[in-house]
């Protein structure tokens, strides 16, 4: 076989095993996190809802993404954090589906206002004493199993994510995972400097996710602030 032959083979392969793996992202709310690999977040959620994918113009967009990543601008921040929570999907969703429910264990949320069954709007704390807003909307519901939502063109923080409902192994309740993407403010310097101020995402994420559960299963949110450090 000619080395151009091959060459070709190989490429035609190549070109198979990426269609394959969007055939697998569209075709399932859980393979989602394929789309971290391949691009943004947010295409692939565009995707899942929209039911379908073009799939040379995702290509394209990955290709420019990752070309601004190896030059150090527009790096989006990925997080992924979950969390077993001894409660039924339904009761889970019901409270997650509402969205002004978040300030009540997302420290870092001053308000989140919802304007319809779609769009929503946020208001959230930024270092040093700032705050940023955005308006985002709901690009899949699925009731007690996914919601994914993603803000609008202009907001302050870029954003998307998602949040899966799935029963525990061993009958122990709810499985939630969250995926949360976003650029900041500023960028990537922007990030660095809200780590040194104790706002890393990992952290506040889990920090957070950790709140939900007390607030779902004891019904309120344990604090030792005020009390005496042990000895």
């Amino acid at each position: 076989m000619s080395s151009t032959s091959g060459e070709s083979l190989s490429k035609n392969q190549a070109e198979a095993s990426d269609t394959e793996r969007w055939a697998s992202l569209i075709g399932g709310g859980a393979m989602v996190l394929m789309g971290l690999k391949q691009g943004s977040l947010r295409g692939a959620l565009t995707a899942l809802a929209g039911g379908g994918l073009l799939y040379q113009g995702v290509t394209k967009q990955s290709t420019i993404q990752k070309a601004q990543e190896a030059i150090g601008i527009n790096q989006a921040i990925k997080v992924e954090k979950t969390v077993t929570i001894n409660k039924p999907a339904d009761e889970l969703y019901r409270f997650w589906h509402d969205f002004e429910n978040f300030p009540k264990f997302m420290k870092h949320l001053k308000n989140v206002k919802v304007s319809d069954n779609k769009r929503s709007h946020w208001i959230a704390n930024a270092p040093l004493g700032s705050s940023v807003e955005w308006d985002a909307d709901i690009l899949e519901d699925r009731e007690n199993e996914f919601i994914s939502w993603a803000s609008v063109e202009g907001a302050d923080v870029d954003n998307s994510g998602f949040v899966r409902f799935s029963k525990a192994p061993g009958d122990r309740g709810t499985e939630v995972k969250v995926v949360l993407e976003y650029n900041p403010p500023g960028g990537v310097l922007a990030s660095a400097i809200a780590k040194l101020f104790g706002e890393e995402p990992e952290q506040q994420i889990g920090d957070d996710l950790r709140r939900f559960k007390m607030l779902m299963e004891a019904g309120e949110i344990a604090t030792t602030e005020g009390q005496p450090k042990g000895g």
